[in-house]
């Protein structure tokens, strides 16, 4: 790839992970730089990976219940501008030292980068909610995936109809 040819996004992310490199060698960090590597490659998204392969990424073959309840997902059935979607999550989940709801990953079906957004909590908020904007390509379906402190995890989904899109899509 030529270099007029990087996204902003890319060249970011070549110089973050070169400045790492960089303090972990002067460190002398080798062990440490090759987990973070391999940290990164779970979390880092390839560029169009489809829904599927992030849900893999993520979460492995561990399966993800129905949230039957215990989820709630809200966001707008039509969204005029795809670039400012509304999103509330709330988990009707323990949170107590023993088990808590740990992470809360948004994650819509269509976008070129599925994950939009990973939230992680502990015990000391009281109540597993968050509330942010995301960005969508197009009508799409968005998925609210929590896991607990114990691996389980729960999903609830929602289409959400996109007007004019946000994400070039």
């Amino acid at each position: 790839m030529k270099v007029g040819q990087l996204t902003r996004r890319e060249l970011l992310r070549a110089l973050r992970i070169i400045g790492f490199t960089s303090v972990a060698v002067s460190l002398g960090l080798g062990g440490f730089m090759q987990d973070a590597a391999q940290q990164t490659e779970l979390v880092m998204p390839k560029p169009d990976e489809k829904v599927d392969a992030t849900i893999k990424r993520l979460f492995g073959n561990r399966s993800i219940s129905p949230a039957a309840g215990k989820v709630k997902l809200e966001a707008p059935l039509i969204a005029e501008n795809g670039s400012v979607v509304p999103v509330t999550v709330e988990a009707d989940l323990p949170m107590t030292p023993q088990k808590y709801v740990k992470s809360i990953y948004i994650i819509s079906d269509k976008n070129r980068r599925p994950l939009n957004a990973k939230f992680s909590l502990t015990p000391e908020v009281g109540k597993a909610a968050i509330s942010t904007n995301i960005r969508l390509a197009g009508t799409t379906d968005i998925r609210a995936v929590v896991e607990m402190s114990d691996g389980a995890l729960y999903m609830a989904k929602q289409e959400v109809k996109v007007t004019i899109g946000g994400c070039g899509g």
